[in-house]
């Protein structure tokens, strides 16, 4: 039977593999995000827009679920009445609010009760009234009874006219051109049933008249922290699996879906707190086993910003519910799994995400606490220690630098110096304690489900970064 010393061994090459696999695996999608946003960037003209739009882009529906939102929600919907599209409508849903977000939707834009009767094609909690506003003809709000996002999100595509409809959160802010930007695979290829777009964090930046004015950094540490931790999720993770045809999360803050194929598939299900994940990877299902042609895309340019939490609370609860929201997505969904004919999605994504980002967070703790363990017993000397910590932390920083400099050489959002050098340190200060307390929450919401303890959205503090 082999000793201590050869156990730990072992075990030291296993976890630090496992680390290389799922770094090489980011580094791979950097290589394939640099390719498609160098295609992309040379492919889409933007200040050709007005002559590329000849207004006969299909018409589309704005979902806003909105709970508890009073300090954001008129900012918010302002944003998307000035929005540049041809023809779209925009469906605020109140599900149930218990603070003013409904009287502040009265109050700013006019609303008036309108007894309206819409086809029900999605079971809901009971819909108590629909307005629509005197002051914007293509607004409307529909307050219901609390059944939590999904619910709300079906409720307004019950009330959706539109064959195209797009989520968008209530504390987020779309900008102008941004709609325009994500119909356009809609437009060149007749198989796209899902687009989603960039979201980034308002924290910090100078918003007027429902308009992001300048974007600037937050002075909250956590705030900048997730700047760049939302660059690495989207312009290489999902740039990367888009180009694979291989996407299986769509952010439910700005996702654009075709009406027909959701209800088809059921719509969102109300018993996950990752029902924007879970749809998507329920669209991968059926649409494979079903063998219809389909693509399910992304676009680094089409923006939302939002609003990161800026207490740790508030953040703890946040990545918990993701991760417990990523789990059920990938339970629900595991005939999916290596299944026949799933092709990559089924092959490498889905095998990718279940042992790198759901169970991710335990080999993570485990590796780290073997590694400390063993040479704290005097079982592993300081060089092997030294090499682990150096592969973990080290490949972190490049890819979290290799989206900054994706950033850079493409959109250059943040345009001063200082905010650069901000971004690159916080690039490389994030990997001593903030990525490993990030790794505690997810592997708490891991536990959870193992354990069976039933997931809650909990509470969402907002401060307003949409607000006027």
């Amino acid at each position: 039977m082999p000793d201590a010393v050869t156990l730990v061994q072992w075990a030291e090459w296993f976890f630090l593999a496992y680390f290389l696999c799922v770094n090489g695996g980011y580094l791979l999608l950097v290589f394939l995000a640099s390719f498609r946003l160098a295609d992309y960037m040379g492919t889409v003209d933007f200040t050709d827009l007005p002559h590329v739009y000849t207004e006969l882009e299909p018409p589309v529906t704005v979902l806003v679920p909105a709970y508890n939102e009073a300090a954001s929600i008129v900012g918010s919907v302002r944003s998307l009445l000035q929005l540049r599209y041809s023809e779209f409508e925009v469906v605020v849903i109140n599900d149930g609010s218990s603070d003013a977000t409904l009287a502040e939707l009265l109050s700013a834009f006019g609303l008036q009760e309108f007894p309206e009767a819409y086809r029900v094609r999605l079971a809901t909690r009971p819909v108590r009234a629909v307005y629509r506003s005197t002051l914007h003809a293509n607004l409307r709000v529909i307050d219901k009874e609390n059944g939590g996002k999904a619910d709300a999100l079906n409720a307004g595509i019950n009330a959706a006219r539109y064959p195209l409809f797009c989520g968008v959160d209530a504390d987020s802010m779309l900008q102008p051109e941004s709609l325009r930007l994500l119909v356009q695979p809609f437009l060149t290829d007749p198989r796209t049933v899902a687009c989603g777009g960039a979201v980034r964090l308002a924290n910090g930046c100078e918003v007027s008249g429902g308009v992001l004015q300048q974007a600037r950094l937050p002075k909250n540490p956590l705030a900048l922290f997730q700047i760049v931790e939302y660059l690495r999720a989207f312009l290489f993770g999902r740039l990367g699996w888009a180009a694979l045809n291989a996407l299986l999360v769509i952010s439910g803050a700005f996702g654009l879906f075709r009406k027909e194929t959701v209800v088809g598939a059921g719509g969102y299900r109300v018993d996950t707190v990752g029902e924007d994940m879970e749809l998507v990877v329920r669209l991968h299902r059926t649409l494979r086993r079903a063998k219809k042609p389909y693509r399910i895309t992304f676009l680094p340019d089409p923006v939302c910003w939002t609003e990161a939490p800026e207490k740790l609370s508030t953040l703890r609860n946040q990545r918990v519910r993701w991760q417990r929201g990523l789990g059920e997505s990938l339970m629900m969904n595991r005939a999916l799994f290596c299944g026949r004919g799933t092709g990559l999605v089924g092959w490498f994504a889905f095998p990718f995400f279940v042992f790198f980002e759901w169970w991710g967070p335990f080999f993570e703790v485990v590796g780290y606490g073997v590694t400390i363990w063993a040479y704290w017993q005097g079982l592993l000397n300081f060089q092997a220690m030294l090499l682990f910590f150096s592969v973990a932390v080290g490949l972190g920083m490049l890819l979290s630098v290799s989206s900054l400099f994706l950033e850079e050489r493409s959109f250059h959002i943040y345009t001063r110096f200082r905010q650069l050098l901000a971004l690159l340190a916080a690039s490389v200060v994030e990997n001593f304690g903030y990525r490993q307390l990030i790794t505690l929450f997810r592997l708490y919401g891991l536990m959870l489900a193992v354990v069976g303890v039933r997931a809650r959205w909990g509470r969402m503090e907002r401060r307003g970064a949409v607000r006027e």
